[in-house]
């Protein structure tokens, strides 16, 4: 469900699922919970691969931003038009910084 990849001690966590939905965000939250426990603070949600993501998927990633507390630092990178719009009518993206590439977001996080 998950990959990583290290760039400049930014930690990039790339969703290897078509659909973040219902049936998917507990497992999820679980996997990326404890990729937090152990490795970083500072994350890319790379969303490439990500065709659909439902509440309960958004959820979840409201639930990723609120466990790295006040001196995390999480982006989103790669959503594709669908899940772009997602946020926008949520207002997520007033909430998190979104980036076309996991490239792009660790330049940012960099600056």
């Amino acid at each position: 469900m998950l990959s990583t990849e290290t760039i400049d001690e930014v930690l990039i966590i790339r969703v290897e699922e078509r659909r973040l939905d219902a049936s998917k965000a507990p497992a999820f939250k679980d996997d990326v919970g404890q990729i937090i426990d152990e490795k970083a603070n500072r994350l890319v949600l790379d969303l490439t691969l990500v065709e659909f993501i439902d509440s309960s998927g958004l959820g979840v990633i409201v639930s990723v931003l609120k466990r790295l507390g006040p001196s995390g630092n999480l982006a989103i990178a790669g959503a594709n038009s669908t899940v772009r719009r997602l946020f926008s009518l949520t207002r997520m993206d007033r909430i998190f910084k979104l980036y076309d590439s996991p490239q792009a977001a660790v330049e940012a996080m960099q600056t």
